[in-house]
């Protein structure tokens, strides 16, 4: 009998020791482990423990005792995050396009209670569930929305799994749509969809670049414009102002020399030099003859120089003498004398030219 004892207690501090070094607990042919009096529960794992056939109690991770023959291990749930694979599967959206859709499901046991109690499998009750919610989101959706919106819609499958897992004992943390496969001939009308709409913005694109290279052509001629406009106006001005201290130049020079002139016929043989000038004068612009043009009038003795010299100072001596009172009527006469004595002697060296 003793011996008996020792190996049964040596037979449980091997089992005890060979599940502390990390191995699995013996399990029977349907995967639960066996009722060994002392039983070493995993960390994340729970043991639903039945006395009976009736529920008593789960276990927690770590030593508990059991009773042999009364205590039997009906479930292990496992209390980590699951990854369930849901099946691909087919779906109509609003627009009446058929898609093959599946996902991936996260979910994690909060009540191991009702998660043995309340499913029969729980994993298949789920994916079922999610399966059919995905196929009533995408028939809300148009196919456009089914691509812009897949993190809302993936939302919604998970509000709607948790509303109907909570008896369960399960929660969903999340679902993600893995691939969405459209038909061919719909394939391509998205894809004749999106080169139409990438010319599209090409067109678009380009033609603002041409009505902004337009723009900037057409304000740069008007800056061009404004500033020849400005620099033409000023150039203008200061050609206006040069022309004006030209001519006020030339005035002032001009009456200077007036002024020294008639000092200088005021002094000692002035008259002379006036002479002299005039002679000067009369030289050059005999020599200037018949250069512009071919018509010229003549004098009737072009080459007798004092003679008009002498001419020239009697009208200079005539202007420069003052007007006798009383003498106004002989004047006019001999004036009116003088031009017809002048108007004959112009008509007669008119026709030696002729002649000539």
């Amino acid at each position: 009998m003793l011996a008996r004892a020792a190996r049964g207690t040596g037979a449980l501090l091997l089992r005890g020791s060979t599940q502390a070094s990390g191995r699995a607990p013996r399990r029977t042919s349907s995967g639960l482990p066996r009722n060994t009096v002392v039983l070493f529960v995993p960390q994340q794992e729970a043991w639903v423990v039945e006395r009976m056939g009736r529920f008593h109690r789960i276990l927690e991770p770590g030593l508990n005792i059991l009773i042999p023959v009364l205590d039997r291990i009906r479930y292990v749930q496992s209390l980590k995050e699951i990854v369930i694979n849901v099946p691909e599967q087919s779906a109509v959206t609003l627009d009446n396009v058929t898609l093959q859709i599946d996902g991936v499901l996260y979910l994690r046991i909060m009540d191991p209670y009702k998660a043995s109690y309340g499913v029969e499998d729980p994993e298949y009750a789920v994916t079922q569930l999610a399966q059919t919610t995905m196929r009533s989101e995408l028939g809300k959706l148009s196919l456009d929305k089914v691509f812009r919106e897949r993190e809302s819609l993936n939302a919604s499958i998970v509000d709607a799994i948790n509303q109907a897992a909570d008896c369960w004992g399960i929660r969903c943390l999340r679902y993600e749509i893995k691939d969405i496969h459209v038909p061919p001939r719909v394939k391509e009308s998205m894809q004749m969809q999106v080169e139409a709409e990438r010319r599209k913005r090409a067109t678009v694109l380009e033609s603002e670049g041409t009505r902004e290279s337009a723009i900037n052509v057409a304000e740069g001629k008007k800056q061009a414009q404004i500033l020849a406009s400005e620099a033409e106006k000023a150039e203008q001005i200061n050609q206006a102002a040069g022309e004006a201290s030209a001519v006020l130049a030339k005035a002032k020079a001009k009456a200077e020399a007036i002024r020294i002139l008639a000092a200088a016929l005021t002094q000692h043989n002035g008259d002379a030099a006036a002479s002299l000038t005039v002679a000067e004068q009369y030289v050059s612009a005999f020599s200037k003859l018949a250069k512009d043009s071919n018509t010229i009038l003549l004098p009737s003795n072009p080459g007798d120089v004092t003679s008009m010299v002498a001419q020239a100072m009697g009208v200079y001596g005539a202007l420069t003498k003052a007007p006798v009172p009383g003498a106004q009527d002989s004047v006019s006469s001999g004036s009116s004398r003088d031009v017809q004595g002048t108007d004959a002697s112009l008509d007669e060296e008119f026709d030696q030219v002729k002649l000539s």
